[in-house]
Parts: C-alpha cells; structure tokens; sequence
C-alpha cells in the first residue's frame, strides 16, 4: 500500500478517525492535488472490496480518507467493513478509544494484550499490525521475544486469554481472584479497572481474528501476514494521540511498565530510522530465535514474526463442543440472569469510563444493518435471519435464551451456512480462504460481510458476558 510521505503543518493535521468534521475541515497539505490520496481510495474500489451506497455516496470515502490520512494506510479490514459505513464508524470510534485514548493500561501494554489474543487464533495480520503499533508506543523490544520476557503481571493474564478465546464457558470468579490479588496481594495485582480493560480488549481482539479470517483479510498482501509492514511516518500520527490531554493519560504507569512516555519518547519512537534501530536491537539479540519476533530486512522494511508460538502458551487448548461437555463441569448460561443489557453495560461503563456506551453502540449497530435481501432469501424477516444467526453463535458458547425457539436455526440457516460461521466463530484459524467464495453463493459481497460483522459481534459479546459475570462474582463475594 502506498504510505503518505508528507507531513502536514502543524495547524492542517488529520484529525481523529472518531472526529466528525468535513473534508474540507481536514487540510490535506496539497496531498489530494498530488493525487496520492486519490491513488489509494480508487485502488479499493475492485470487486472485493467496498463500492459506494447510492444513498449515502460520500459516506464510506470520507472514512477511508480519514483512516489513510491517520494512519497511512487502508488496511483490509477496513476497506471490508467499508461495505456497511455506519459500522465502520462506530468501529472505528471503540477501537480508537480502546488503543489510544486515555485508559487504564498504558499504551504499550495495550497492543502486547492484543498481541497475545490475536496469537491464540494465528492471525498475523493482527499481530503484525500491533507489533509496530506497540514499538511506536514506546514499547521494550525484548518482550517481542515472548512471554518469558515480559512482566509478571502481563504474563499472568495468559490463563484468561487462553480460555477466553477457546472456552469463556470456564471462566470462574477464582481466575479473578488470582490476577486481583484477593488471594496474594503484590505489585503483580490488576485492578478492577485494569482487569476491565484487559478483558475487553481480549475479547475485541479474539472477535476480529474471526473477520480476518472470515472475510480473507489474512491473505492481503498489505499489511497481513504474508505482506510486509512499513513503519509510518511521524507526520501520520493521528491528531488525537498528540493532544496534552492524552499524553497525560499515557505517562500512567503500573508495574506493566518500567518508566513513564514522555512526549518526546514517543515521538522519536515513531521515527522511521528510530524504529528500524529498535527493531535491529531485536534481531541482534542474545539468544534470540529468528522465528520469534519481527525482523527487518535490507531495506529496512518491517516483516512479519514467522513464528507467533513464543506469545502463547498450552498451544494446543483449543474450542471444543460445549454440547459435548461433561454435564459436572458447567451449567448453561441464560441470558435472563446475567445479560449485556441489566448486567454487564453498567459495570464495565462503571469501571472503564464510557467503553460501554461505545461497545453497546456498536452492538446496536450491527443489529440495526440491512439485510432485507439476504433475509428474502431465505424465507424470513431480516429480523429473524440476523436473531438466528446470533443465537446460534452464542447457543455454541453455551449462552441460552429461554424466549427463543432454537428448531429455527436449523430451518433458517442452511448446513453449509452453519459450518461457515462455527468455523469463523471457533477455530477461525482453520477457515479456508475459498469458504468466502465457495458457500453461500446466492449472497453478495456486502452481505457475506454482513454475516462476518454479526460472527464478530456475537462472539464478543459471549466472551464479554462470561467474563463480566465472573468479575461481578468476584465482586460480591
């Protein structure tokens, strides 16, 4: 993909993805002149990615220009979401909120957290795109090695990872009590807080592993796993991540880290020759497996860790069949006790400020997408389609509703359709670039992004509800 090069001035920096102005507003530095932007927005315009709504035509390339002007590139998810605007959006808005506005986790620690989910799955696009991310917050090269490298208390929030992202069923108020420090209090412990904005950023960044793989972004050779990484410039930084007021928030440190981010730091950091440095440190280190962690090659290019096992541990627990389980081991879990809306919005909004009004936004708009075309066909209501899709995600996850009829998964969802989504929802490192194209191929492209959109949304909000419920457990007890 073609990087901006151009800084602009002070005063005509792109703004925040999240922000609402015109293009107009913006100031791009003659980069539309020069045709550079341009070159980028039409080359998405092929037959797999995103092509305009007649009803709202300016709406998905605003997002694009505002995604290429902060972050010099339009990665493939993006250009797959393009397909539904209104979601990419709100999309756009959590996870910039999530990486890089002020929060309980310094900023580093968030992109290792997203590192280790995105491991569980193999999903190199994601963990190639957070290694960068993480060295330009100012992150230590030596945790690129593995989990033996990094702190204690980040390492200790492997468990959870692990069975959040294959069994969130196992989750127990008893994981909690462990990383909280109700059992040994130390400089090891999460806080609430902390462990609140840990959990959503797993269970965010396992989710998009599934539209990754689901929608075949894994094979762009752009930023994915087979693709090179090219470091941006400082002048792509995103507005938002420069302001006095969230630099603030990233010069909080725990015993995540082992000093504070100055301004300063983080600016050399995303120098190019800086990152190069950094990433050669890497290379050159003692006793360190080439295949553990991201090299750069003679032009300085950043490449891919060909290797993602050094982030995980137990590589081999993965999903297995909750109907299968022993009946000793876990109880169904009814949303009439414990759902998003009574339970979890309210204690994880009460904990990490505003993430929940943001995640049920987001939740909400994906219910709210059009699928009158996609539901006709299969004989239904769209309302009833999208219910059965959802339900049958989280029926997978041992999650009930004791108001639904589950005989109309099997009538609305063809077999073909269902491997689709358990494969995406539960293994989706084992998706076959071809399912895309292959099943279902009475759908369009947009609506077979649409049904990834809702995978997406429904596996979050399991792993959420079964990790919030163990928190509030833990709480109470």
């Amino acid at each position: 993909m073609l990087p901006l090069t151009r800084q602009c001035p002070p005063r005509q920096r792109p703004i925040c993805v999240s922000c609402s102005l015109s293009c107009k507003q913006l100031g791009w530095c003659g980069l539309l002149q020069q045709g550079l932007l341009q070159g980028e927005l039409s080359r998405v315009h092929s037959p797999q990615v995103v092509k305009m709504s007649s009803s709202d035509p300016e709406r998905p390339q605003f997002l694009f220009v505002k995604v290429l002007a902060s972050r010099g590139r339009l990665e493939a998810v993006t250009q797959q979401m393009g397909y539904h605007p209104q979601y990419l959006d709100s999309f756009l808005k959590t996870q910039h909120y999530l990486m890089h506005m002020d929060g309980p986790l310094p900023f580093d620690c968030r992109h290792y957290i997203a590192i280790m989910a995105a491991a569980r799955h193999q999903c190199r696009y994601l963990v190639n795109l957070h290694v960068l991310q993480f060295l330009r917050a100012g992150g230590d090269p030596q945790w690129l090695r593995g989990l033996d490298f990094i702190p204690p208390k980040l390492r200790n929030l492997n468990e959870i990872n692990k069975i959040l992202a294959h069994r969130p069923w196992l989750i127990t108020k008893e994981h909690i009590e462990v990383l909280g420090g109700l059992l040994k209090i130390s400089e090891w412990s999460w806080s609430l807080a902390e462990l609140v904005h840990a959990v959503v950023l797993l269970a965010h960044c396992h989710a998009l592993a599934s539209f990754v793989f689901g929608c075949g972004c894994e094979q762009d050779e752009g930023l994915g796993g087979r693709g090179s990484l090219k470091p941006s410039s400082p002048g792509n930084q995103c507005f938002c991540e420069a302001t006095a007021g969230n630099v603030g928030g990233m010069a909080k440190t725990t015993a995540l880290t082992p000093a504070p981010v100055s301004v300063q730091s983080l600016d050399s950091c995303m120098e190019l020759d800086s990152l190069r440095e950094r990433m050669q440190r890497i290379h050159h280190g003692s006793d360190l497996s080439a295949g553990h962690s991201p090299l750069t090659d003679t032009d300085g290019e950043v490449t891919g860790a060909t290797n993602l096992a050094c982030y995980m541990q137990d590589p081999d627990f993965g999903y297995q069949d909750f109907a299968r389980r022993d009946e000793d081991q876990t109880q169904v879990f009814r949303v009439q006790d414990y759902s998003w809306e009574d339970h979890g919005f309210s204690l994880v909004n009460r904990l990490y400020s505003d993430i929940g009004h943001l995640l049920d936004e987001k939740f909400r708009m994906v219910d709210g997408l059009q699928s009158s075309a996609m539901a006709k066909r299969q004989g239904c209501e769209p309302s009833v389609f999208k219910r059965g899709i959802w339900n049958y995600i989280h029926c997978m996850f041992g999650i009930r509703y004791d108001d639904y009829d589950y005989a109309e998964v099997n009538q609305l969802l063809e077999r073909m359709l269902k491997v689709y989504i358990k494969t995406v929802t539960c293994y989706p490192e084992k998706t076959n670039p071809e399912m895309f194209d292959r099943f279902w191929k009475q759908f369009k492209h947009s609506e077979k992004v649409h049904v990834n959109l809702l995978i997406l949304e429904a596996r979050m909000q399991a792993e959420l509800l079964y990790a919030l419920q163990a928190i509030t457990q833990y709480m109470i007890s």
